[in-house]
């Protein structure tokens, strides 16, 4: 089991490191925000364990990217702010348990185990069947027959979407609010690049479908 650790007390790092190791997982370790959340969202953590007070970007924020785009990957927070409302927005943000400092280490590794038992039952869940398309939101794959296609952030949340609304058009501009933002240039062409880019990975049997004038629509026959 892959974990991440994301804390910015050396002391409390090492302890933990040494801790999960000696239970049999693989640790990373990243000391702030903008390091843990990149790690998080570029490599294949079964989960995280997070702090709430790290430098460059805080807890929650990390906990809000990371649940928005990576929503299967458990995250149990860590943190010395024991107050209700914290615990109760870090809930709300998505996180799997919360875990107040001073703690046990044999309680944490309880709790992570419980975290992981659960994601494990769930996995079937983390699959998205559209006609011959399987997505798998874990892996964010996608899967045509015996073609496996690796998805970059924007490829899968578009596919996504797709798949979530397959037999329907989705129009380009739905696409672009819902994947890039409201803020990003309406005459941008980055949606009809990135279906393109969808479609060569996916290879002939691709079910993506243009509807001329009005958007894409995902083949679920």
């Amino acid at each position: 089991m892959q974990i991440l650790v994301i804390e910015d007390e050396p002391r409390i790092l090492a302890f933990l490191a040494r801790g999960l190791e000696a239970e049999g997982f693989c640790v990373d370790a990243a000391g702030d925000g903008p390091a843990g959340l990149k790690r998080a969202l570029t490599c294949p953590y079964d989960a995280v364990i997070l702090d709430l007070l790290l430098p460059g970007l805080d807890g929650l924020s990390v906990l809000r990217e990371l649940h928005e785009r990576r929503p299967e990957v458990p995250v149990v927070i860590v943190s010395a702010r024991s107050d209700l409302p914290t615990k109760l927005r870090g809930f709300g943000l998505g996180a799997s348990d919360y875990l107040a400092k001073p703690f046990a280490l044999d309680e944490l590794i309880a709790r992570l185990r419980v975290q992981l038992r659960a994601h494990a039952v769930r996995h079937d869940d983390n699959l998205r069947h559209a006609g011959t398309l399987t997505l798998d939101l874990a892996r964010r794959q996608a899967r045509i027959g015996e073609v496996v296609a690796d998805l970059s952030d924007r490829e899968f949340r578009v596919l996504h979407h797709l798949v979530e609304h397959a037999g329907t058009i989705v129009s380009r501009e739905r696409l672009l609010a819902e994947v890039w933002g409201y803020h990003f240039d309406p005459g941008s062409n980055v949606v009809e690049v990135c279906v393109r880019r969808l479609r060569k990975k996916l290879g002939e049997e691709a079910p993506i479908e243009t509807v001329r004038h009005a958007g894409y629509r995902l083949n679920a026959a």
